[in-house]
């Protein structure tokens, strides 16, 4: 695997973590159960840091690093908006739309672990991978829950 075809893999991977930060940052906005609120907030805190340690290796790489999502990450962000307004914010929608979005993170992080990246690189990622597997299973828990309740 060439170097820009890691720092291409690792700014896919930027991309994607600032994705979840800013959705869970946006959801953490119209969710009305303060525990809630606070998981998400820990949970975007999470993908920041997640995007810089990758930014770090892309510039030690000697490449530019992402600082921004992805354009459907924008949308999907938008689609959790409209389908909150639609939805009359309620957690258990905005729980499910945000289960959707860490099924995308969890496909990107298993596309960039099935190319042959260097060991030190390959080590972040797959640590990265088992944080982005705990916040996808704690969304779907407590989406589980908030349709047990409604």
């Amino acid at each position: 695997m060439s170097n820009d075809d890691i720092i291409d893999t690792l700014n896919d991977l930027i991309e994607t973590s600032k994705d979840g930060e800013y959705g869970f940052r946006t959801s953490a906005e119209y969710l009305r159960d303060p525990t809630l609120v606070q998981s998400f907030t820990t949970r975007a805190e999470e993908c920041r840091q997640a995007a810089t340690e990758l930014q770090q290796l892309v510039q030690r790489l000697g490449g530019d690093a992402e600082d921004g999502g992805t354009a459907a990450g924008a949308l999907h962000r938008g689609w959790v908006a409209v389908k909150g307004t639609l939805a009359g914010y309620t957690d258990k929608a905005i729980l499910e739309e945000t289960e959707r979005g860490e099924d995308s993170a969890l496909a990107s992080y298993r596309k960039a672990l099935d190319e042959d990246l260097p060991g030190d690189v390959r080590m972040v990622v797959e640590r990265q991978y088992e944080g982005v597997k705990r916040n996808h299973q704690q969304v779907r828990s407590l989406r589980d829950a908030a349709r047990a309740a409604a």
